[in-house]
């Protein structure tokens, strides 16, 4: 069954609230957009979603899936799915997807009954090639979403992860419109080089979302929801759903 819809998400730990603590306001707007776009993503009539961020090796993981966010200090625990029989599954989620089950799992029980859950990583180094061949394989018996976690560019500003990079704000306006324009092309153009020289974590979780657009085949449109770099890091939230 072809892939019906996908929304595109951050991970930033501060998007927790109990992480942020007495900051948890400043990022409102990126959390209000975030269940927005995967509220938007489970009601497109998809029947199973597939979470997928960037990890040390390209893997699909097992069901159950559970994290903890402990090691950013608040030992909040999210688990998402259940195996029936009764095996441990998944422990210790990578960021991008614990903080994408977190988001699944603020959604109301109405919207997530009967769903069926998968999560899949992809290598950060992975080659362009690559990302688009893994995302024409990704697929399902029944209609199916894909929610994609990852991070722009860490270099917005002398505060930021990476320090300033000229290069980094033109980067992030390239993938606002790609994201905007449901334009896979586009994000399949994003140079892994210059990616991973401005640290960012989505390059490879986008140009697995834009071979798997391509397969499904069809028009898609797309909905930029937020854009901006809070704390130096380039934070994108869009929906692609089919024309």
């Amino acid at each position: 069954m072809p892939l019906v819809a996908a929304a595109v998400c951050p991970h930033p730990p501060l998007l927790v609230p109990e992480i942020a603590g007495a900051a948890a306001s400043e990022l409102d707007d990126l959390r209000t957009a975030c269940d927005t776009a995967v509220a938007r993503l489970l009601d497109s009539g998809a029947r199973t979603v597939l979470v997928i961020g960037a990890g040390d090796r390209s893997a699909d993981l097992d069901l159950p899936f559970r994290g903890s966010f402990a090691p950013w200090g608040v030992p909040l625990e999210v688990h998402l799915g259940n195996h029936p029989d009764g095996l441990v599954g998944t422990d210790r989620l990578p960021l991008g997807l614990l903080v994408g089950a977190w988001l699944l799992d603020r959604q109301p029980t109405a919207r997530t009954r009967g769903m069926g859950w998968r999560m899949t990583t992809v290598g950060v180094d992975e080659s362009v090639e690559t990302c688009a061949d893994l995302g024409a394989r990704l697929g399902s018996t029944q209609p199916w979403a894909l929610l994609v976690m990852g991070d722009g560019s860490a270099c917005r500003g002398e505060k930021a992860p990476g320090y300033a990079d000229p290069r980094a704000e033109a980067y992030d306006e390239t993938v606002a419109r790609a994201l905007a324009d449901a334009d896979g092309d586009a994000l399949l153009g994003l140079d892994a080089d210059l990616s991973a020289q401005l640290k960012v974590a989505g390059r490879a979780p986008w140009q697995v979302l834009a071979g798997a657009a391509r397969a499904a085949g069809g028009q898609w449109r797309g909905e930029l929801r937020y854009h901006a770099a809070p704390y130096g890091v380039g934070y994108l939230v869009a929906n692609w759903e089919r024309s």
